[in-house]
């Protein structure tokens, strides 16, 4: 085996992307994006085998330090056979001896593996599936785990719904819950538009709105710009946007109210039922009429892939997404289509390892998360890889210093 200190761009892409263990936070792009947006250094170190074919990649994110250091973040660590320990092994030695070369104080791994099976309450599943004897060989190896956080503590989330897509769309859907799925039905009345444009400002539009009111803060508008833009290089996101036709849903309804009022005097003993019915139709009247523009955009959705796998990154929606189901109706429609297009799954992109936490806009992520069924995930978590002890105590506080000077 042979370390890369700088494997070309065709190279890291052909072998990230086709991966089995792919992830698009070890993407080409991703590293890009990070460059531009965030300021971090990314580098694209490798193994190859005997026949200097490649059988690992890791993109590392380097942060310099104002004292002529730096440290860096792997999202989602190595890519490679995690059961293969001597290439772990030769691969964590070979980044050890370039973190010496390069002053990096350490370098911070999150391995998109499982821990270990968990049930509905994030229990571990008695006799379940578990990787402890890799968590073992990486302290080993010498890392250092950061520990078992719960909730949004670390660079990642450490707990996830995933849902398994190379079942039958039939059984994708029994996992589903009534309540979700009925939402999904309930959305159809509305005649909904579904399109897959990069709409960034309709989708910022939405954000803001979310942000403001679920009390937030959202990324601004030129993080969402270079994220679509670097990761539409290799076809690695897509929007899925739901808009609706206010006008021609105010002459739906407004016909529907009127027939159900001849209705009403024929049927007095479904009276309450038909009255239900009309005010509810009312009060979506009255919401579409202030309402502007033929056409209005009310949710939006963003996901990434690569080539097996797909995850949902960011949502915008409004009041009238909530009227309309148009949230539960913009995740069932994103999921379909990665099912279509034969992803292994699709990654709901985090939620929190408390079922019952205290954070009431966490607790109802997680309820509204675990309605779409399958898999609830527990990953390994944080490992640190350290070159430099002392500095690896220090460097929180010089940070904290330094960052205080600057402003």
């Amino acid at each position: 085996m042979k370390f890369i200190e700088n494997v070309k761009k065709e190279e890291y892409q052909n072998f990230t992307v086709n991966h089995k263990k792919s992830h698009f936070l070890q993407t080409y792009e991703w590293g890009c994006f990070c460059k531009k947006i965030k300021k971090q250094i990314p580098i694209y170190l490798g193994v190859v085998d005997d026949d200097d074919k490649l059988i690992a990649t890791a993109l590392i994110l380097l942060k310099k330090t104002p004292f002529g250091f730096s440290y860096g973040y792997s999202p989602r660590g190595f890519i490679l056979d995690y059961t293969d320990k001597e290439l772990i092994r030769f691969f964590t030695e070979s980044i050890k001896t370039y973190m010496k070369k390069n002053k990096i104080i350490y370098i911070k791994f999150d391995p998109d593996i499982p821990y270990h099976d968990i049930d509905e309450f994030a229990n571990p599943v008695k006799d379940g599936n578990n990787n402890y004897d890799l968590y073992n060989y990486m302290l080993d190896l010498g890392y250092k785990h950061t520990g078992f956080y719960k909730l949004y503590e670390g660079n990642q989330p450490r707990y996830t719904f995933r849902i398994d897509l190379k079942k039958s769309w039939e059984e994708i859907e029994s996992k589903m819950s009534k309540s979700f799925l009925k939402s999904v039905k309930r959305s159809l009345v509305y005649d909904f538009e579904i399109d897959n444009e990069k709409s960034i400002d309709e989708f910022y539009r939405l954000v803001q709105f979310n942000s403001s009111k679920d009390n937030f803060d959202a990324h601004n508008l030129n993080y969402y710009k270079v994220f679509t833009e670097e990761l539409e290089k290799e076809n690695l996101v897509k929007f899925f946007n739901i808009s609706i036709r206010p006008k021609n849903l105010i002459i739906k309804f407004t016909k529907e109210v009127e027939d159900l009022k001849e209705d009403l005097e024929k049927n007095k003993k479904r009276a309450a039922d038909i009255n239900n019915q009309i005010n509810k139709l009312q009060k979506d009247i009255s919401i579409l009429e202030k309402l502007s523009g033929d056409k209005v955009v009310i949710c939006s959705l963003i996901c990434t892939y690569t080539k097996n796998r797909a995850w949902s990154m960011f949502i915008g929606s409004d009041d009238v997404a909530n009227l309309t189901f148009a949230v539960a109706r913009c995740y069932y429609e994103a999921i379909k289509d990665a099912y279509n297009n034969k992803y292994d799954f699709f990654d709901l992109f985090g939620t929190p390892g408390d079922p019952n936490t205290k954070y009431k806009n966490l607790a109802k992520l997680h309820d509204f998360k675990r309605k779409f069924g399958d898999k609830y995930i527990e990953f390994i978590g944080e490992f640190d890889l350290v070159n430099n002890n002392l500095l690896y105590k220090l460097l929180p506080i010089m940070l904290k210093v330094y960052r205080k000077l600057r402003r």
